[in-house]
Order: structure tokens, then sequence, then C-alpha cells
């Protein structure tokens, strides 16, 4: 019995297939990489926008007409929001939600019996310390709580991922070090808000970044998405953590509009002055910091003038990267009642930010030519050479390295994507 599985979506969802696929070896059902010589597929689907949506669906659909032969189970965020959808694209489909991976093993069995077997609901199951299969042993990824304390309007994954349930801060670190000491050097902590860390426990972001990065070894730490509001509860703590020389100067804050008006429309719980005081104590901070942000373009009450204020809040604050997302309407979302922004309007809105953001990152890149970057190796580049990640966790195209490496590289080329170089002493 082999399996193929196939992900989608972010990097919790990445986490949760090396689960599935440890529990699975584990319980001695063989993995394989190719589809073709597949007993079953499992698609581990995203569903937080609706063009990942349609793509899941489809493929879901086009699986089961490509390989009759095949048990295709579906997993992932789809399982917990829209069962109605995928009863419909998949009727003789297994499931197995996100919160059941520890019943992957039976359900491919009973899928390769001919059963039609769904796990799927809500438990308080801890993800931390099972087993992992991963392609890249050079970069670990730990989830360190699962579901969130948000009211987003335009959210959909919270249906999916439920309330938040913290993992212990002594477990997250048994797995980290068991990681480092089999060679990991990029420890990534990863959550749907990574700053909601212990709010159900009494723990604290700021005292498991810490707890991290003081483990032996050579490694660094990267920390996940997190929401403003709750990142204000503890905001000194949590930059004296960043501090630390393990951890990469590079914080993923989604900002999602630069108009008050439209983020008490959305639920964000927290203004634009909060957020820019946010950004600016960081960078007081760490001077090199990377900062990444998400936008949505068009929410249903956007304005022309509140577009305008999130242009002014980019082009004051100018995040290295901007996530875009034009806003579509989400299974569930309270925002889906409302009437959308016509899509000339928000294809025009989305051209002008994606042109911004490059403006952005090409200008911030070539300030950076000719300097040397400290960097860690962490993966070989799609189209030759390798991947290091600098301090600022920034991506240096280089040659000449081995995975895993700490090295000195000297920045020769620079693209608004990425920063090209060679290894100095």
């Amino acid at each position: 019995m082999k399996v193929f599985i196939e992900t989608y979506g972010c990097t919790y969802n990445q986490a949760d297939s090396q689960i599935m696929a440890g529990l699975l070896k584990d319980n001695g059902i063989d993995l394989t990489d190719n589809i073709e010589d597949a007993d079953a597929i499992i698609v581990n689907t995203c569903y937080v926008k609706l063009p990942t949506e349609n793509k899941v669906t489809y493929r879901i659909q086009k699986l089961q007409k490509e390989f009759p032969d095949k048990k295709v189970i579906v997993g992932g965020c789809m399982v917990e929001i829209d069962g109605e959808k995928l009863e419909k694209v998949g009727p003789d489909c297994c499931w197995i939600g996100p919160h059941k991976l520890n019943h992957v093993a039976d359900v491919v069995k009973g899928a390769c019996n001919g059963n039609i077997v769904r796990e799927h609901g809500f438990t308080k199951d801890s993800k931390v310390g099972l087993s992992k299969v991963k392609n890249n042993p050079y970069v670990h990824i730990i989830q360190i709580c699962e579901g969130c304390t948000g009211v987003c309007t335009f959210c959909c994954t919270r249906f999916a991922r439920g309330s938040l349930n913290s993992y212990p801060i002594e477990d997250i670190k048994k797995e980290a070090q068991l990681a480092i000491d089999n060679g990991a050097v990029e420890i990534q902590l990863t959550a749907q808000d990574t700053a909601s860390f212990g709010l159900d426990t009494g723990e604290k972001l700021s005292d498991l970044i810490e707890e991290v990065a003081n483990l032996e070894g050579d490694f660094r730490v990267r920390v996940g998405m997190m929401h403003p509001r709750n990142l204000l509860r503890d905001l000194d703590g949590t930059i004296d953590a960043f501090k630390h020389p393990k951890v990469f100067n590079f914080i993923h804050l989604p900002v999602q509009s630069g108009s008050d008006k439209v983020l008490k429309e959305m639920n964000r719980l927290h203004t634009v002055e909060e957020y820019k005081d946010i950004v600016n104590k960081f960078k007081q901070a760490i001077p090199n910091l990377t900062l990444a942000t998400d936008i949505i373009v068009g929410y249903p009450t956007e304005t022309d003038d509140d577009f305008k204020l999130t242009c002014d809040l980019l082009n004051e604050v100018k995040p290295s990267l901007i996530h875009l997302s034009k806003y579509q309407h989400r299974k569930g979302a309270i925002s889906s009642s409302l009437k959308e922004v016509p899509h000339e309007v928000m294809k025009k809105r989305s051209k002008f930010l994606s042109d911004f953001k490059v403006e952005i990152t090409k200008k911030e890149n070539e300030e950076l030519l000719g300097s040397i970057q400290k960097a860690v190796v962490v993966e070989k580049g799609s189209k030759g050479g390798f991947i290091a990640k600098s301090d600022s966790y920034l991506p240096i195209v280089v040659d000449d390295v081995n995975l895993g490496d700490f090295v000195n590289i000297k920045i020769s080329e620079t693209t608004a994507t990425y920063l090209k170089g060679t290894v100095v002493m």
C-alpha cells in the first residue's frame, strides 16, 4: 500500500502533511513521490481564498477521473468549512479533518479496503512531538498552537481550525531540540496567529521564542504571522525576544487595510496608529528588520478614499513583502452578505499595489548591493545553486556551498524578489 500526499496552502498545512506522512510511515504504510505508483492520494486542501477553493475542487474532480482505480482522500480546511460542496465533488472520497490526523492510517486502510471513512470534527489533541516526514531536513516546522481568537469578518479559516489551543512550551522545545540535533538549521514556529500563543494557557510567545532560541546548536528561528491586536498584549517582551541573535529579523504582521473605518468593519480590533506604533518600535529596536504584511484589496465597504489611506500607510511603513489578496466572498464569512466592489475597480487597485510593492522591494534590495550578509543555506534552488536566508530572512541565491552552512555572502546582483551573491571569508 502506497500513499501520495499533495499539499496546498500555508506553512501550517505543510506541517499537517508532514505529520500525516510520519504517522502513515509509523503504521507501516509506504509513501511515494510518484502519483502513478500510489494506491491512495491525499489532497490536503486550503480554503482561504476563492481561487484556491476552485483549484482544489478542480483537482479533486480531476484525480477521480484520471485515476479511477486509486482512492482519493481529502484533508485540510475544506473538510471542516464546506463539507456540502465536498460531498458533491467527491461523493466517494474519504475525509481526514485537520484535527483528526491521528486517524490518517485508519482512513487510508479503510479507503483501500473499499470503505468510505470520514474522520472530521474538533479535538484538543496536541500536534507537537508527532512523527514527521520532511522533504527538507534542514527546515523544521513546529505548530505552536491551533485556532485563533480572531473574529475577522472576511475569514473562513477560523471555522476549520476552531478556538485557540496552545501547546506546552516544554513540548515545543523538545521537538525543536530533536530537529536541531538531526541537522535542522531553521526552526519555523507557525500558527494561524503566533501572537495568540498562550492566551488560553497563561504562557507567552516571547517566553517561547527565547526558550527555543536558547537551545543548543547552530540554527535560526523564524516566527510566523502575528495579529497586531494580540501582539500589543506583550509588545515590549516580544521585541526583546526578537533581539536574540538566533532569531531572524523578520516579522509577518498583516494589516489588511490602512483605513480605520475598514479595519473596524473587518473586526480587526486594532487601529492604523497601533499598527504603525508596533512597526516603529520593532524597527527602532531592530534596524535591519524585514516587514511582511497582508493587504485585502476591495473589501466590500472600501471606498477610493479608504484605498488611498492603504497606499499612504504602505508608503510610510514600506514593507519588504506585501501579500495582496483581492477580496472575494468566503463560505460562512460575515462579509459575504455584503455587495462586492466592482471587478474593474478591484482589478485597478490590485494592479496599482502590485506595481507599488515591486518598486519597494526592488529599491530596498538595490541598497544591499555590495553588502556582506550573514546567512544560512536552507535549500536547493529550483534553477540551480542554493538558497540561503540572510539574518533578515531575505533569500540569496549562491553557489559553491553546502546545505546547512552558515556563510557570509557578498551581494553582487539584486532583483525585486531575491538577491544573488558569492561566499566571502
